[in-house]
C-alpha cells in the first residue's frame, strides 16, 4: 500500500474512536486531512469539533463542520491527530505543519490523545525528524545559541509565520532518550512558545497504517 493509501485507512479507522454527540479534537496535517474528510460524513452525529490549525479549521468549515473555539468548552473526550514520529511509549514529535502550539493547547484539553500514523513513524528513539521549536522573533537567535550548546543544529524554518505570529526553529541532530526531560527543559527558556516533543501530551493509543491493516498500540 502507499503512503497516501495508509493515511486513508488509519483516517477511516479513527472514527471509531469519535464519541457521538460530543465536540471531537482535531489536529493538523496530510493523514488529519483524511480523517477530516471521514468526520464530515458523520457530522451530524457530533457536535463539533474544536480546531488546532487555520488549515484544519478552514477544511472542516468547507465540508460543513461545525468549528468550536477553544475557550467554548472545557474538555474534550478525545483528540485525534497525526505525528511525525512516535515512540513505543507514545511520545511523539509533531510541528512538522507548524501548529504545535495549537496541537499542545488542544490535546491538554482533551481526555485522551489518539494518534493516526502510517508505520514509518513509528521509532525507538524520537530525533530523527527535526524538533520544531516556536520561538518568538527577538529571541531566536539566543533560544539557537541554546539549541547548539544541547548539540542540536537548528534552522529557522524559511518563510514560515506560524498561526500565532511566530517562527519555527527546526533542529537535528539530537538523539532523545528522555523526552519528557527535553521538552520541559526547552520550554522554560525564555522566548520558546513551545517545542514539538509532546511527552506530557503524550498519545494513549496510536492507529498505526501498516500493510497488514490498522496495527492498535495502547500506552
Amino acid at each position: 500500500m502507499t503512503q497516501d493509501e495508509l493515511k486513508a485507512l488509519v483516517g477511516r479507522a479513527a472514527i471509531d474512536h469519535v464519541v457521538p454527540g460530543t465536540v471531537v479534537g482535531v489536529g493538523t496535517g496530510s493523514t488529519v486531512n483524511c480523517f477530516i474528510d471521514e468526520l464530515a460524513k458523520i457530522k451530524d452525529r457530533i457536535a463539533g469539533a474544536v480546531s488546532s490549525s487555520q488549515k484544519s479549521t478552514e477544511r472542516m468549515r468547507a465540508l460543513g463542520i461545525r468549528v468550536l473555539d477553544a475557550n467554548e468548552v472545557e474538555s474534550l473526550p478525545v483528540y485525534i491527530d497525526g505525528a511525525d514520529e512516535i515512540d513505543h511509549h507514545g511520545c511523539m514529535i509533531k510541528g512538522g505543519g507548524a501548529a504545535l502550539t495549537r496541537e499542545k493547547i488542544v490535546s491538554d484539553i482533551a481526555e485522551r490523545f489518539v494518534c493516526i500514523a502510517d508505520a514509518s513513524k513509528l521509532v525507538d528513539t524520537l530525533g530523527r525528524f527535526p524538533l520544531p521549536v516556536e520561538v518568538i522573533p527577538m529571541a531566536s537567535g539566543q533560544v539557537a545559541r541554546r539549541l547548539r550548546a544541547l548539540g542540536g543544529q537548528p534552522r529557522l524554518r524559511d518563510g514560515v509565520i506560524t498561526d500565532n505570529g511566530n517562527l519555527i526553529l527546526d533542529v537535528s541532530g539530537l538523539s532523545i532518550t528522555d523526552p519528557a526531560a527535553l521538552e520541559a527543559e526547552i520550554n522554560q527558556w525564555p522566548g520558546v512558545v513551545t517545542n514539538g516533543i509532546f511527552a506530557r501530551n503524550r498519545a494513549r493509543l496510536c492507529l498505526l497504517g501498516t500493510a497488514e491493516g490498522v496495527k492498535t498500540l495502547e500506552f
